[in-house]
C-alpha cells in the first residue's frame, strides 16, 4: 500500500506503467492493459490524471482512448497525435499538443517530451498507407516532491541521452530491454551510463518470445560496465515498487 508522500510505480507488463505520485495523482504511461502479461483488464482502470503515450504503435497507444474517455485526464501528446485525437476523442479539450524539447504542466506536474529512436507508423485498416501519429518520444515527469521519472518508450540507445541527463537529471529510468524492436540489455546498460541514473526499471520484455532480454541480463551488462551499484527495479506484472 502506498504511504502518503511516497511514489508508487506499478508495471503491468510490456511498456504499461502506472505511477501514483506523492500528491495522489495517477499517471499512465503507454496503457496497453490488454497485453498478455497484464493482471488488470482495461475496463478495470478507473483513475488517470495524466495520460502519456510515447508513440502510435498499437502496443503503446493500447487502451488509451478507452481509458481516457472514462477518466478524462490531461493528455500531453506529440503534435500529430493531438491532431488525430481532436477528430477521434470526445475529451479533446484536455489534450495538450506539444513536441520534443517542450515542457507543459499537466494536473500540476511538469511533463517534458524527449527524443526517442524508433518508428511510429501502424496498421491503418482501409487506408492507402500506415496510420502516422507523430514521431516516437519519451517523457520526463517531475513529481510534487521533485523526483523525476523518465519513461523512454521504445528506443535504441542514443548519444543524446547524455543531454537528457544534463537537462533533466532523472532519478529513475524506465527502459526497454527486450531487443528485436528496441535495445537489448546491453544497450539498456549503455543507456543507464549515458543517463547517469541510480535506478532503472526494465520494460518491454517478456511479452512475446521475440522480446527475449531479461532483468538478469541487464544486471550482468551493468556489472560489465562497472555499474553494479545501480538498482534494477524489476517488479512482476501487477507488482508495485515504492520510490
Amino acid at each position: 500500500m502506498r504511504r502518503v508522500g511516497e511514489t508508487a510505480i506499478t508495471w503491468f507488463g510490456h511498456a504499461c506503467v502506472e505511477v501514483v505520485t506523492p500528491g495522489g495523482k495517477t499517471i499512465l504511461f503507454d496503457p496497453w492493459f490488454g497485453n498478455p502479461r497484464s493482471p488488470r483488464a482495461p475496463d478495470a482502470v478507473d483513475r488517470c490524471d495524466v495520460m502519456l503515450v510515447t508513440h502510435g504503435h498499437s502496443d503503446h497507444l493500447g487502451n488509451a482512448v478507452q481509458i481516457a474517455s472514462r477518466t478524462r485526464p490531461a493528455w500531453p501528446a506529440i503534435h500529430e497525435l493531438s491532431l488525430w485525437l481532436a477528430r477521434t476523442y470526445a475529451g479533446k479539450d484536455s489534450v495538450i499538443g506539444m513536441n520534443k524539447g517542450g515542457t507543459v504542466t499537466a494536473a500540476g506536474l511538469k511533463v517534458t517530451m524527449t527524443a526517442a529512436d524508433h518508428s511510429a507508423g501502424d496498421w491503418n485498416a482501409g487506408g492507402e498507407t500506415t496510420l502516422y501519429l507523430g514521431e516516437p518520444a519519451g517523457f520526463v515527469v517531475e513529481l510534487e516532491d521533485g523526483t523525476r521519472l523518465y519513461h523512454a518508450g521504445d528506443t535504441a540507445a542514443f548519444g543524446d541521452m547524455r543531454l537528457i541527463a544534463e537537462l533533466h537529471r532523472p532519478d529513475l529510468a524506465m527502459l526497454p530491454i527486450g531487443g528485436h524492436y528496441t535495445m537489448d540489455p546491453a544497450g539498456a546498460a549503455l543507456a543507464v551510463e549515458l543517463l547517469n541514473v541510480r535506478h532503472v526499471m526494465p520494460i518491454h520484455y517478456g511479452t512475446f518470445p521475440l522480446l527475449a532480454g531479461t532483468p538478469g541480463q541487464l544486471r550482468e551488462a551493468l556489472d560489465a560496465r562497472g555499474l553494479g551499484k545501480v538498482t534494477v527495479q524489476d517488479p512482476a506484472p501487477g507488482a508495485t515498487i515504492h520510490f
